[in-house]
C-alpha cells in the first residue's frame, strides 16, 4: 500500500490524523518492519542506537488501554464517563501503536540530549514511513508517557522514557490543514546576507 510522492511535496503537505479518526485496515506485521526499518535511518552520533520499539496490535492493546485506565482513575475518581473512555481506549483508537523508547544515558562521549534528539528523529521517521507506505499516523504523549506506574504495563524499562506513541491506521476522514507559524515569528537570520 506504499505511496509514490516527490519528497517536497509530502513535507508541503504534511499533516497527522488524529488517532480517533483512525481505524481499520492497519499495517501488517511486514509493513510496520519496513517502517521500523525505515524510521532506524536517523542521525545517531556513535551509532548508540539509543532507542528500541516496542509494537502494540491487537487485543493486547485493549487489556493495556484497561490497565492505563485504572491507573487515571485512581488519580481522579471523579473522571466524567465521556473522560473514562477515553482513558478506557488510549491504545485502541489506531490498529498499531509503536511505542519509540529512548534510552539515553550519560556517555564518556555522546551527550545524551543528541541520544534523546535521535530518539526523536526515530519518532518523525517512523511517521513519515508510515504515510509513504499509505497510512495515517499520529506522534501522540499524553500523560502514560510520563508517568513511571504506566511502564511495567506498557514494557518500559528501568531508565527508559517515552519519546512517543506513534499510532497507525487508515484514515476515517480527511486531513484538514492547521495554522503554521509564520517565518517571521519563529526565524532568526544572522549574517551579511540576511
Amino acid at each position: 500500500m506504499k505511496t509514490e510522492i516527490k519528497l517536497i511535496d509530502y513535507l508541503s503537505t504534511r499533516r497527522s490524523i488524529p488517532a480517533f479518526q483512525m481505524g481499520e485496515p492497519g499495517p501488517s506485521k511486514e509493513e510496520v518492519e519496513e517502517m521500523l526499518t525505515l524510521a532506524s535511518r536517523v542521525p545517531d552520533h556513535g551509532k548508540l542506537a539509543p532507542w528500541r520499539f516496542i509494537v502494540y496490535r491487537g487485543e493486547e492493546r485493549r487489556r493495556i488501554s484497561e490497565a492505563l485506565a485504572k491507573i487515571a482513575m485512581a488519580d481522579k475518581p471523579d473522571l466524567s464517563d465521556e473522560m473514562v473512555k477515553v482513558e478506557n481506549t488510549r491504545l485502541t483508537r489506531a490498529p498499531v501503536v509503536v511505542a519509540v523508547v529512548s534510552r539515553a544515558a550519560p556517555h564518556f562521549k555522546i551527550p545524551e540530549w543528541e541520544q534523546v534528539m535521535s530518539a526523536g528523529a526515530v519518532c518523525l521517521n517512523l511517521v513519515m514511513a508510515a504515510n509513504a507506505h499509505g497510512f495515517a499516523s499520529n506522534w501522540l504523549t499524553e500523560w502514560y508517557a510520563f508517568d513511571q506506574r504506566a511502564y511495567a504495563i506498557l514494557g518500559v524499562g528501568e531508565g527508559e522514557k517515552v519519546a512517543g506513541f506513534i499510532h497507525i491506521g487508515t484514515p476515517t476522514v480527511p486531513p484538514t490543514e492547521r495554522p503554521r507559524p509564520e517565518l517571521s515569528e519563529i526565524v532568526t537570520w544572522v549574517g551579511d546576507d540576511a
